[in-house]
């Protein structure tokens, strides 16, 4: 079914700047399609099934996405989906509609190959056993009709460009096997590769068995209130503005603020919050949630395809095309190693019957052995099993890593700089003193919240908060403008009024004893704001900010792990001190936006390994984009979510130090994966042209090879390694 235009498009504009596949959907004057492609074993189906998308007149962009399973087309506007789905299933795997499985296919229709060739070959052992004269028969027979699934995917792989793939590997080998006589070790080469094949579907679902419960979070199914009725839509289609109603036991579609007075809500799945969170009328709620007490009704926030689950998604499907330096080394070489040992099989065949004299049957029949250990399929998933294992075991534990070179470059890291408010404090401050020059509290909370009422800053909401609990009326203020790093200016009854920071106030009009108080307030901890009203100051806000409950030990367990923690801050010296002075880190005060960036170029000067920085703010992003690795507190804004390499999903500091854990440990079977892919591969080579093994024994090399691959990436997923 069509995908509006505005669904793809509207998503694929806000995630522009990630420069990947899957945000590049915006052509005008044409059509976008989603689906789910079943039965994908490995990345390499993937690229498969976009070469021959891409060959397709009239198909202007294509995206597979194997860790989501999803699949994006962009169609010419008279181009019709049909010759896709005919094109999918010639390449022997099953679209869906939905991203929710719930129509599971029996075991033997999902491996229909398999059992087909179990039933083959015991029909020619029987019909052999009742009547030896022809039974030999029936195995040219069974190997003939095994080789045509494997020779179709081949005729049409070729004819998409991919010359070198497995099924063209199989198919020449078993051929070859049926000229020579070979058949019964034909027919097994080819049940072999299909055992091999379902094994890895097993292994891929348990990868990805988080990304899937993950997608079904989101309902399809929303109830849209148009008037008084209640009417059933497609979840994907809900637009801003909107309302929603969602009972208790439901989660939402998409993100929303509540419209009813108060709702309760379980948030765990996309937090980590164990407990359930009460949300007042105007808060936001995200995609997934599940409603606890009673029917809520809600106003739609998020675009259609770009909610909270959305995001998590598309950044899931980002992590693929980031891939490690060493996962491109890999394509590298596997693109002229098959095609190198394809022609050393076909010397092998040659030289001795030529320049020897040699009987060609056995040497044709290595030759054959050759071809099948040619495909390097253990090699080409030695990587991307272990960076997609270790990307849903991250996930699972909150962090969320946009990709293998960020992956790759966590194990290096040696300093990690730490914004304070929101991310080393739970960035929610509260007011501990006011004092006015010359007016009432009420009347400088009025005139601070008036200024600050919309902005999104912890400050702020501290400060109009305290206004709502005293009762305060704030007036109406416009051509506000937010300095980053300074503060907020606005217009109230004609007069410019000003919440900035002290040190941005004109020294002329601070006092010695407007000065002393600054003093008092900072060496308590305090943050301290300046209302100021055209030239005249008219008192001052301190507010005062606590440590995250997991800050100390995240601290902790960085310095274990020999990495070194630093503060940087815009707050002022003295709030950044009794911060600092508690974890026992440096610190670095009273910086601007530019300034982070500047302290964070001087550390990567000073220290030779990599460098990251953690924050939640706007101002920020900068500080996150020049960082090797920039990671963003999930609750952060979005652009320095958007910025960031990585994001704590559930705002565990102390996962910081899993994930350095996770990025050495994958390091490790990504090793292990090599040597043994490179080590197998070598081992039947040899034992080959030596005479020791046969078609039997390459099919171990390549099926069983890939399976222990993926079985040993799988170890990624087991969290006892990484905490």
């Amino acid at each position: 079914m069509p995908i509006c235009t505005s669904r793809e498009c509207c998503s694929s504009k806000q995630q522009a700047s990630s420069n990947t596949k899957a945000a590049s959907f915006s052509s005008e004057g044409s059509k976008h399609y989603k689906w789910f492609i079943r039965g994908m074993d490995c990345g390499n189906c993937a690229t498969k099934i976009e070469k021959a998308l891409l060959a397709i007149n009239g198909v202007q962009q294509a995206y597979v996405a194997f860790a989501t399973e999803r699949l994006l087309i962009e169609l010419n506007a008279n181009q019709t989906p049909d010759t896709i789905k005919k094109v999918i299933k010639e390449l022997g795997y099953t679209l869906q509609e939905t991203g929710q499985d719930d129509v599971h296919q029996p075991l033997w229709k999902s491996n229909f190959t398999f059992f087909l060739l179990g039933i083959l070959i015991v029909a020619a052992s029987l019909l052999n056993y009742i009547a030896p004269n022809i039974g030999y028969f029936g195995f040219y027979l069974a190997t003939a009709t095994g080789i045509i699934p494997f020779a179709k995917k081949a005729i049409y792989q070729i004819k998409n460009g991919t010359w070198f793939g497995i099924e063209t590997l199989m198919t020449v080998a078993s051929c070859g096997a049926l000229f020579l006589g070979e058949t019964f070790e034909a027919l097994m080469v080819l049940l072999l590769f299909s055992l091999g094949e379902m094994l890895e579907g097993f292994a891929k679902q348990k990868a990805q068995a988080g990304i899937t419960n993950l997608m079904k979070l989101a309902p399809d199914i929303a109830i849209k209130l148009q008037g008084n009725e209640r009417v059933q839509v497609s979840a994907s289609f809900l637009q801003q503005g909107e309302t929603i109603e969602v009972r208790p036991g439901d989660r939402l579609p998409v993100d929303s603020k509540v419209y009813s007075s108060k709702g309760l809500f379980d948030e765990s799945a996309l937090t980590g919050e164990s407990m359930p969170v009460l949300r007042k009328q105007g808060e936001t709620v995200m995609a997934g949630s599940l409603v606890i007490d009673h029917p809520v009704q809600l106003r739609v926030v998020s675009t259609p395809g770009n909610n909270a689950i959305d995001r998590i998604i598309t950044l899931i499907e980002q992590a693929e095309s980031n891939r490690a330096p060493i996962a491109r080394m890999i394509d590298t070489f596997s693109a002229w190693y098959t095609p190198l040992v394809m022609a050393g099989a076909a010397l092998v065949m040659l030289i001795p019957p030529l320049l020897f004299g040699d009987a060609i049957q056995p040497w044709a029949y290595k030759a054959l052995t050759l071809l099948l250990i040619a495909c390097p399929c253990a090699l080409v998933i030695s990587i991307p099993a272990a960076v997609t294992s270790a990307l849903a075991s991250a996930s699972r534990f909150g962090a969320l890593i946009k990709g293998g070179a960020t992956l790759e470059q966590l194990r290096l890291l040696k300093v990690l700089a730490f914004d304070k408010t929101g991310t080393l404090t739970e960035g929610k401050p509260k007011i501990t003193t006011v004092i006015p020059f010359g007016l009432s509290e009420e009347h400088l909370l009025q005139q601070a919240a008036s200024i600050e009422q919309g902005s999104n800053h912890p400050l702020a909401k501290a400060i109009v908060s305290e206004a709502e609990n005293r009762k305060i009326t704030k007036q109406p203020a416009r051509d506000i403008q937010v300095v980053n790093g300074q503060g907020v200016h606005g217009l109230i009854d004609g007069q410019i009024v000003s919440v900035v920071s002290p040190r941005y106030i004109p020294k002329h009009l601070i006092t010695p004893a407007i000065g002393n108080s600054i003093k008092t307030l900072e060496h308590k901890g305090n943050s301290v704001v300046v209302v100021q009203q055209d030239q005249q100051i008219l008192g001052l806000i301190g507010l005062a900010d606590v440590l995250r409950h997991d800050a100390i030990e995240a601290v902790t367990q960085l310095k274990a792990i020999g990495v070194k923690a630093i503060m940087l801050t815009g707050d002022n010296s003295c709030s950044a001190a009794a911060i600092a002075d508690t974890l026992g880190i440096d610190y670095r005060a009273e910086l601007s936006p530019k300034d982070k960036v500047t302290a964070i170029q001087k550390l990567q000067t000073e220290n030779s390994g990599v460098v990251a920085m953690v924050g939640d703010g706007i101002n920020d992003a900068p500080a996150l984009k020049t960082a090797e690795i920039g990671i963003a507190m999930g609750r952060g804004s979005d652009i320095a979510l958007e910025t960031a390499d990585a994001a704590l999903t559930h705002e565990r500091l102390t996962e910081l130090a899993s994930m350095i854990r996770l990025s050495k440990n994958t390091a490790k079977i990504m090793r292990q994966n090599i040597i043994m892919a490179l080590g197998i591969n070598t081992f039947f080579l040899l034992t080959t042209l030596i005479g020791l093994t046969g078609l039997l024994g390459a099919v171990i090399s390549d099926a069983g090879g890939s399976v222990l691959i993926t079985l040993n990436a799988l170890r990624l997923m087991n969290s006892a390694m990484h905490r």
